[in-house]
């Protein structure tokens, strides 16, 4: 099992002050690890929250600690993004934190933009990522970032 580096305090409290009110939406945790974002988002209001975990025994301590109310999948997120299309599922807000420095950087923007339908009308996804990798920005997407010591966190939506 790969070493899981939870997000930091500051980087989720900095997290949830930009994206501000989120009560009522639909928040989708990929690469969940932990599972302590998707939990954040329920305490914070979101109305469904779906998580996503590759690693089987990450996936059932997440199922034991996150509330009932949170939707936890045991697949890998180049399978789960597709699904959840398929199933015409959208959300509001996209959270990603995949391994740093393994070319999720390249990778991550490329299978949103593959599964951009996934992501609802005026929603953003939140790409956190090391500092020392760039990450790429799709056509037809923009872009910020904040960064906090060696964590940035990329802002995308969809060019208006």
């Amino acid at each position: 099992m790969k070493d899981m580096r939870p997000t930091t305090g500051k980087v989720m409290l900095a997290l949830f002050n930009i994206l501000g009110n989120i009560s009522g939406c639909a928040f989708l945790d990929l690469f969940s690890g932990s599972g302590q974002i998707a939990a954040a988002a329920v305490k914070k209001g979101a109305s469904s929250v779906v998580c996503v975990e590759t690693e089987r025994k990450r996936y059932a301590d997440i199922v034991k600690k996150v509330p009932r109310e949170v939707r936890c999948l045991c697949m890998d997120v180049r399978r789960a993004l597709p699904l959840l299309v398929k199933k015409n599922e959208k959300f509001n807000i996209i959270f990603a934190d995949p391994p740093y420095l393994l070319g999720w950087g390249d990778e991550f923007p490329r299978l949103l933009a593959q599964n951009s339908e996934i992501l609802a009308e005026s929603g953003t996804v939140v790409f956190e990522h090391s500092a020392e990798e760039k990450a790429a920005v799709p056509d037809g997407w923009e872009c910020s970032e904040r960064t906090y010591g060696g964590t940035v966190l990329a802002f995308y939506g969809r060019k208006i």
